[in-house]
Parts: structure tokens; C-alpha cells; sequence
């Protein structure tokens, strides 16, 4: 017996619709999910409607993690960067910063300003315990400063400020610590290359100190490469006595960092020039947002080929199911209830892909650290290595407007795709589904 047979709806010609018999009625939706249940003969069909199901649920999954992951990175990256480094750099014109403390107190009291911080930066050779060396970057900075920088103060893993404060030792990451074998209370010796100069020329300046602490804000470039030194013996150091080379500005917003310059130029009283973190990153930020949008067109084609075998199920549905649609029409059904169940039949299975890929994509979003802790347990090889990719943890940040993009176009995806079946199965003749039956 026939699919149509068993759905007990049988109309003469002429008579009125039964009651329920409308839209998206009561009638459409069973055939529609008998037409969606696994049956012997139809094994093909119902094997190509769950690939078109997987496919949609790890399509739209796999959208939504990387691009959660994508969005985590920049968010992790700029939170770290911003975190040491001024949202405005001021540098002197013409002549050097040698009032820097009176410049830095009139920024500093600029609305929207929170800290001005003189700075002496330098290149250096480190080497520790181990004889071990490595490059680094030195800053010089007071320790009123370093306290207020809090991604710094508030992530020392080992120590504290107190030396620092008087003057007797250096912060460094602890990831520097690990490679060049040191602990608190350790000599680190700091070569640079502009030294002192003697009769036989300049020769490097080769000076040790003891480790005050350790820090750790969780971005490896900085935990590893990043030296901060009591600014008066930065400006020793470096042959910089009285001067800084520039003051780095944190402010409120950073991204309002152009509604504050007219009034960081007019507090400074004199030549300055401002360059802000976009300008300095403007060329790693703007690699990352390409990235991330040619990631979003490569991964939309997995949702656009499960989509294509919607309609490979779909047709080859409506050619099984030809002796069906012709019953049901000649029982009253019409074109566009044929129409309707194709449609329904197809969509079915784009909103339960979504939904699947949703929810799955929301739980590894939750638990990507925890999954790449596992896999990198069971492969034994270091995944995610925080020497390449700068952050010590795998970051996942979703957000909402970009999760329902994603849904919306997969549901879009899904619904064209079931729009040529469902209409060539209503145009299908009746008559000659029958005789050649």
C-alpha cells in the first residue's frame, strides 16, 4: 500500500476541503515526515538525507568555533597589547623630553586619561645562570607606573615590587626565567651594544642585576622578551641621564583615542607627536580581520555543499515518491500542497542540521581548552604551542550578532535548496506518473 493510502485523506472532486486540510496543515506535515523516515527501498534517500544532515550540523559547527576562536584571538591579543603597551605614544620635536615628569602630571590630568608613563626603551643581550642568552627589550619605567599597570602588578608570579621600588633589581617574564634558568634573587646580566665610550672606541656595556620578580600576563612575546627596569637606572644604563624618549598614555577607551588628542597636544605645552596602537598594529590587526574573513567564506562552502545534497535527496525523492504525488492529486491534493510537503520535508532537515551544529558548536566553544588539553594528551605532541601563537591558552569568544548570521544563512541556505524539488514535484502530471508507473 502506498504512502498516500495510508494517510486515510480521500476528497471527491468537488467537494470541500476537509477541515485541517490548509497550509501547512495537519495532513501536509505527516506525509512530510513519512516522506522523512527511513524506509528498505528508499535506503539511497534516507543515507543522503542524513549526509545533508551531518554535513549542515558540522558545517555550521565548524563556522561557529573557528570563528569564535578567530574572534577570542584578537580579543586576547588586543587585551594584551593594549595591557603594556600606550593607547597614544607622545614623542618630543626638536628637542629631547627632559621635563617629562612636568608633561606627564598636566597629561595626566586630561578627562579620559589614566595613566602617563615616561618610558626609556633600549635593545639588550640577557644571559642568566644557565649561560644561556637571549634578546630583550629593556623599559624604564617608575615603579609608581609599573604598580598601576596592572597586567603586569597584578600577574606576578613570583617576588614582589618592593626591590624594584628601591631601586635594586629587575621584572621579567617567567618565561624569560625558564629559558635563562633563573629565580627570584638571581643575577641577570644585560649586555647593549651603545656603550661606554673608551680611547679604543665604544665597547658594550655589560652590567648584572638581581631578579626582583616575576611576572606572567599569558602572551608569550612579552613574557619572554620584556625586562622592566627602575626608570633612573634605565636612564644610566642607556646614557639617557634625564631624559626619557617617550611618555605612553592608557586611557579610558581606546578606541576614542582621536577625541583625546587635541587635548594631550594642548596639556604637553610644547612640541609633541602622537601616534596611537592602531597606527603601531594597524598591519597585525588588519592580517588578523582578513583571516578571519576568508576563513568565513572557505568554511561557508561546507555548508553550501550540504545544502546541494539536499537537493540530490530531494530529487531523487520526488522521482521515487512519482506514484505517491500522483495519488495524492488525484485525491484532491493540490500543486501547491505538494509543493508545501517537498518544502517541509527539506527544511526539516536544514533546522534540525542548524540546531545539531549549534548546540555542538557552542559546547566546544565552551570547552576548547579542555578539548585541546585532551588532544594534545593523546597525540603526545604540544598543540597550540604558545611559542607560535603568542597566547599561552587556546581563546573562544562568541558573539551573538555573528551566531545568528551564521544561523540565518545556513536556514537561507537550506530553504533555496529545497525550492527546485518541491517545485518540480508539484508540476509533476498526475496522469503520466500513473500510466508509466
Amino acid at each position: 500500500m502506498s504512502d498516500a493510502a495510508t494517510t486515510g485523506v480521500a476528497a471527491a472532486p468537488g467537494d470541500a476541503a476537509p477541515k485541517g486540510a490548509g497550509p501547512f496543515s495537519h495532513f501536509e506535515r505527516l506525509v512530510a515526515w513519512r516522506y522523512l523516515r527511513s524506509r528498505r527501498k528508499e535506503t539511497v534517500v534516507s543515507v543522503i538525507a542524513i549526509i545533508s544532515f551531518l554535513g549542515i550540523m558540522l558545517g555550521v559547527a565548524t563556522l561557529i568555533v573557528v570563528m569564535a576562536v578567530m574572534n577570542g584571538f584578537r580579543a586576547e591579543l588586543l587585551t594584551r597589547i593594549l595591557g603594556v603597551n600606550g593607547h597614544l605614544i607622545v614623542q618630543p620635536v626638536d628637542m629631547p623630553l627632559n621635563d617629562f615628569d612636568a608633561v606627564a602630571k598636566r597629561i595626566e590630568g586630561v578627562t579620559g586619561v589614566k595613566l602617563a608613563m615616561p618610558m626609556v626603551q633600549g635593545q639588550v643581550l640577557v644571559s642568566g645562570t644557565s649561560g644561556a642568552g637571549t634578546g630583550a627589550i629593556v623599559r624604564g619605567v617608575r615603579a609608581e607606573d609599573l604598580a598601576r599597570l596592572d597586567l603586569v602588578s597584578r600577574n606576578i608570579r613570583d617576588g614582589s615590587m618592593v626591590n624594584f621600588a628601591a631601586g635594586e633589581g629587575l621584572v621579567i617574564g617567567t618565561r624569560m626565567a625558564q629559558n635563562l634558568g633563573l629565580s627570584v634573587g638571581d643575577m641577570i646580566t644585560l649586555v647593549a651594544p651603545e656603550g661606554d665610550i673608551t680611547p679604543f672606541g665604544t665597547t658594550p656595556r655589560v652590567k648584572s642585576y638581581p631578579v626582583a620578580a616575576t611576572f606572567e600576563i599569558g602572551m608569550s612575546e612579552y613574557d619572554s622578551s620584556v625586562i622592566y627596569m627602575p626608570l633612573e637606572e634605565a636612564q644610566l644604563y642607556f646614557n639617557a641621564e634625564g631624559l626619557v624618549q617617550s611618555i605612553e598614555l592608557f586611557v579610558d577607551n581606546p578606541d576614542a583615542v582621536d577625541t583625546l588628542r587635541p587635548a594631550v597636544e594642548a596639556a604637553a605645552q610644547r612640541p609633541i607627536l602622537l601616534s596611537d596602537w592602531r597606527q603601531r598594529n594597524s598591519t597585525f590587526f588588519s592580517a588578523l580581520q582578513v583571516e578571519r574573513n576568508v576563513m568565513f567564506m572557505i568554511l561557508t562552502m561546507i555548508v553550501l555543499v550540504a545544502s546541494l545534497n539536499i537537493i540530490s535527496g530531494l530529487v531523487m525523492l520526488v522521482k521515487d515518491k512519482g506514484h505517491d504525488i500522483a495519488i495524492l492529486r488525484t485525491m484532491g491534493a493540490t500543486s501547491g500542497a505538494i509543493m508545501r510537503i517537498f518544502l517541509m520535508t527539506g527544511a526539516a532537515i536544514g533546522i534540525a542540521g542548524t540546531i545539531a551544529g549549534l548546540v555542538l558548536g557552542v559546547v566546544i566553544c565552551w570547552n576548547v581548552e579542555s578539548i585541546r588539553q585532551f588532544f594534545s594528551w593523546l597525540s603526545g605532541t604540544t598543540l597550540f604551542n604558545p611559542e607560535l601563537y603568542f597566547l599561552s591558552q587556546l581563546p573562544a569568544k562568541m558573539e551573538l550578532g555573528e551566531t545568528v548570521s551564521v544561523v540565518v544563512m545556513t536556514l537561507t541556505l537550506s530553504f533555496l535548496a529545497t525550492l527546485f524539488p518541491a517545485w518540480r514535484a508539484s508540476r509533476l502530471d498526475p496522469v503520466k506518473a500513473l500510466r508509466y508507473d
